[in-house]
């Protein structure tokens, strides 16, 4: 698949280094006054061994990712991340309707996440592209999108 000029692939436990440099730059704008963020690049490698995982790819280069986690009651969107220097190219977007196809193929009807309540960016994105706050906790913002069958 791809998306302007990345690749988008399914991530291999080779990916993990990239995918968390990868993940650090998209989030660097937050760190200096979010001080609560969960420890978002941790794990890649675990990530991508026990979840859905997948990566944008540029001359060599990991430019985005997004992780997907199975649950119960719907599809997981734990992480969507576009480097700041390839923002703008509608990798994001890729992403995420990449996240929404899997889902349905997997039977979900709905998915879900969490973004902070410091990223107001982050809301108006999601909403604009048809997700729903359903819940505040604290600083933790809590979105569902129900997905129509294809």
């Amino acid at each position: 698949m791809k998306a302007g000029n990345s690749r988008i692939r399914r991530a291999q436990v080779a990916d993990a280094a990239g995918l968390a440099s990868c993940i650090d730059a998209a989030y660097a704008r937050y760190t200096g006054h979010l001080t609560d963020l969960p420890p978002v690049s941790e794990g890649c490698a675990a990530e991508i061994e026990n979840n859905q995982v997948w990566v944008a790819v540029d001359d060599g280069e990991i430019v985005a990712g997004l992780v997907l986690v199975a649950q119960a009651a719907a599809m997981k969107l734990a992480n969507v991340a576009v480097h700041p220097d390839h923002g703008g190219r509608g990798l994001g977007r890729e992403l995420l309707a990449l996240s929404e196809t899997e889902a349905r193929k997997q039977g979900y009807s709905e998915m879900r996440l969490n973004t902070h309540v410091g990223m107001p960016e982050n809301v108006r994105f999601y909403i604009r592209l048809g997700w729903k706050e359903i819940s505040r906790e604290g600083n933790t913002v809590s979105m569902s999108k129900r997905l129509e069958p294809e």
